[in-house]
């Protein structure tokens, strides 16, 4: 329970539209898309920088958890208020501060939704490059929060690649400004990259300035089928040592082919094993060589056949199904976005389909295989004691893969709470007690979204 006088002196600074205690009203802050659930005792709606330190303030008069949260949209349990405490929603901080054609810029509030940033940019012919699958619903807070990328990272990069700067309040009440307005400044330590990806442990962010890039002139796309898994991840590796990046390279197995033959049987060629959906961009002169260039690369001796496709965005709503397809089939999924060294790909997946048979599991692999980043999808039944058992050995050993090749737990979904077990796997002790300590200085009563990211 939340102490009396922190109560009252919410009530006192917040009208009951932007202070739910109600435990129907709170219930919806409960859960993200890692679909467990933690109710928080009260939920936190600011609208001002001001009010964030004030909340952060009174939190740790109180010691009283506070877990800073965007739309929801995360699928590793960033956001959720295991030790109860307070939801802090940013949801309503909407404010497009500035579009800033001449220096490629927008400042804005975190609430704001990625789509929307997109939309206030294209009329200059702008757009801000992270584009994670939950673009149209995830607030631009909550894609910092994660260093969210998708499938254009390949060739532009994830958010940390495009965040100019921030305003954020500190775990102490202080507030913070990092970065700087131009693409040139190395004044200080880059706390701004230091934020990015930190989950809200650190900092609650209440101002970005976002790096804009201009829109290609001319987009166009390939399919490329093949008929066993070899044959496809050797294309994979062809198609990036090229000079030019494709702007996406997403893979999809034959479990994620079954997954829409399912809803689309007449979609796709009934022999096909695995496919690539490619994406280049750029001058109308540029396309044309690059498109031939990838066609020569996917000639491998289990091609079934590579067709340049003029319609990218339906070849983007057909890869977009999958999670919802998935969702259908498997409500209980354990879902992983792994990445390893693109060299590494036709190891790390024979090497998936060798663990999921040896455990029994049935597994639908695709993702963003120009970055190497593939997400791993082992289907079960959280009813099935036994099996649950099974995956979870065949997880650990999946990561000790990872490790292996060199490669890191997490792309873009972050730790939260799905990942932290794992955590030193991948990051030795004296790198994680230095991160413990910068936790330390900046959240010394360890309020801000308490026991994420650390084993």
């Amino acid at each position: 329970m939340l102490h009396a006088n922190l109560l009252a002196d919410l009530q006192s600074a917040f009208p009951p539209d932007r202070f739910y205690t109600d435990v129907a009203d709170c219930y919806a802050y409960a859960y993200d898309n890692s679909r467990k659930i933690f109710p928080p005792e009260a939920v936190l709606f600011p609208l001002t920088t001001a009010e964030v330190q004030l909340i952060v303030s009174l939190c740790n008069q109180y010691q009283v958890p506070l877990i800073p949260r965007g739309r929801g949209t995360g699928t590793a349990g960033g956001s959720l208020p295991e030790f109860g405490g307070i939801a802090l929603s940013m949801e309503r901080m909407l404010n497009i501060i500035a579009v800033d054609p001449a220096n490629r810029a927008i400042v804005t509030e975190p609430g704001v939704l990625n789509q929307s940033i997109q939309d206030a940019a294209k009329p200059f012919g702008f757009f801000w490059p992270p584009d994670p699958s939950s673009a149209l619903f995830s607030s631009i807070g909550g894609n910092i929060a994660t260093s969210a990328g998708g499938p254009h990272a390949v060739k532009y990069g994830t958010t940390r690649d495009h965040v100019l700067g921030l305003k954020a309040v500190t775990g102490k009440g202080e507030l913070i400004t990092t970065g700087c307005y131009t693409t040139k400044g190395v004044v200080g330590y880059d706390l701004t990259r230091l934020l990015i990806g930190s989950e809200g442990t650190l900092a609650v962010i209440t101002e970005a300035t976002l790096k804009l890039t201009a829109l290609p002139s001319a987009v166009a796309g390939i399919t490329a089928h093949f008929q066993d898994l070899t044959s496809c991840t050797t294309a994979i590796v062809k198609i990036m040592t090229l000079p030019q990046l494709p702007s996406a390279l997403e893979f999809l197995d034959s479990g994620a082919l079954d997954l829409i033959r399912g809803r689309y049987p007449d979609m796709l060629p009934i022999d096909t094993n695995a496919m690539l959906m490619i994406e280049v961009d750029g001058s109308s002169n540029d396309i044309s060589p690059e498109l031939s260039a990838i066609l020569g690369a996917c000639q491998t001796s289990g091609l079934i056949h590579a067709t340049q496709v003029d319609n990218t965005a339906a070849l983007w709503r057909a890869r977009k199904m999958l999670s919802p397809l998935l969702r259908e089939i498997a409500p209980k999924k354990i879902n992983e976005d792994v990445v390893v060294p693109v060299s590494t790909l036709p190891e790390f997946l024979n090497g998936l389909a060798r663990l999921s048979s040896q455990y029994q599991l049935s597994n639908v692999n695709f993702g963003h295989a120009g970055n190497g980043n593939i997400h791993v999808n082992l289907l079960i039944n959280p009813d099935d004691l036994e099996q649950v058992e099974r995956a979870e050995k065949c997880l650990d050993q999946i990561f000790d893969l990872v490790i292996r090749l060199r490669g890191t737990l997490s792309g873009e979904h972050g730790i939260g709470s799905e990942k932290r077990a794992f955590v030193t796997k991948e990051i030795d002790n004296a790198t994680l007690n230095l991160m413990k300590h910068i936790k330390q200085l900046f959240d010394p009563n360890n309020i801000l979204n308490p026991g994420k990211l650390f084993p």
